[in-house]
């Protein structure tokens, strides 16, 4: 018996350890090197969308046009409306809090990216926890807009593509 209890306890944790890393297995790491122009994403609206997998691009881009309730964006997709804020989506086992959402403060320059604070509990520029606007849209991920749960931003859309244009990372016109 004391064998047969081993045993299973061996296999249990080896499944346990399989499934963990599985999980994690489909996580992405991110880095500065990873914050490049952000005209170098898809532009939708004011939001610039990339993910280095051509179809799940494809899903991440779906979702957020058609402003698809209920439904997640794929592991590895960046969202930026400007050039010094991201947010990165993981397994949400990584950041139960925010359902996988990395949230990302910048400081640019022409030579790139260096990552100023990083996890769920970063603050935006308005000195605000980036959650705390981005909950009243779970419904859609956490991934804000006008017309779904956010609050609106103090920035109309000119201000919004003013501050786009002034990512130092772009090339110049």
């Amino acid at each position: 018996m004391k064998i047969l209890m081993t045993l299973l306890n061996g296999t249990a944790l080896t499944l346990f350890l399989s499934m963990v890393g599985s999980v994690y297995a489909q996580d992405i790491v991110v880095s500065e090197k990873d914050f490049t122009c952000i005209r170098d994403g898809h532009h939708i609206r004011n939001t610039f969308i990339r993910h280095s997998d051509p179809e799940k691009l494809k899903e991440a881009m779906r979702i957020f046009k058609d402003r698809v309730p209920d439904k997640e964006y794929p592991v590895g997709t960046f969202m930026q409306l400007v050039p010094f804020e991201v947010m990165v989506k993981h397994p949400r086992e990584k950041f139960p809090d925010t359902n996988g959402w990395e949230f990302f403060a910048l400081e640019l320059s022409e030579q790139g990216a260096k990552i100023k604070s990083r996890g769920s509990k970063t603050v935006n520029f308005e000195g605000n926890a980036c959650m705390s606007c981005h909950e009243p849209a779970a419904k859609f991920d956490f991934v804000c807009e006008k017309k779904h749960g956010c609050g609106s931003l103090p920035l109309d859309d000119k201000k919004i593509a003013e501050i786009q244009a002034t990512d130092p990372r772009c090339p110049k016109k």
